[in-house]
């Protein structure tokens, strides 16, 4: 089992940054993938960024060039720097493990942008 908990969440003005961090613990092998995926009010879970071990990243269209994803391997710690955010961009940010075939959720950590 892997257990993943989400922080960095909150409230931020449209055009802002945030900085998300997630923390993995437990039974963690090499090689994963740790990544970042949102859901806002009403809409479908999507995907936002995912980084392997190795460091090769892979991000939605509609955040390439804004955000961030990074990772400590050391720490087994994941990053999500988030810059220009936009309102629409309001959701539960969850991170995400994968591992041995098996994938792993985080409770996810609140992020609203607004004025």
């Amino acid at each position: 089992q892997v257990q993943l908990v989400e922080s960095g969440g909150g409230l931020v003005q449209p055009g802002g940054s945030l900085r998300l961090s997630c923390a993995a613990s437990g039974s963690i092998f090499n090689p994963n993938a740790m990544g970042w995926y949102r859901q806002a009010p009403g809409k479908e879970r999507e995907f936002v960024a995912s980084i392997t071990t190795g460091g090769t990243t892979t991000y939605a269209d509609s955040v390439k060039g804004r955000f961030t994803i990074s990772r400590d391997n050391a720490k087994n710690m994941v990053y999500l720097q988030m810059n220009s955010l936009k309102p629409e961009e309001t959701a539960v940010y969850y991170c995400n493990h994968f591992q041995a075939g098996y994938t792993y959720w985080g409770q996810g950590t609140q992020v609203t942008v607004s004025s």
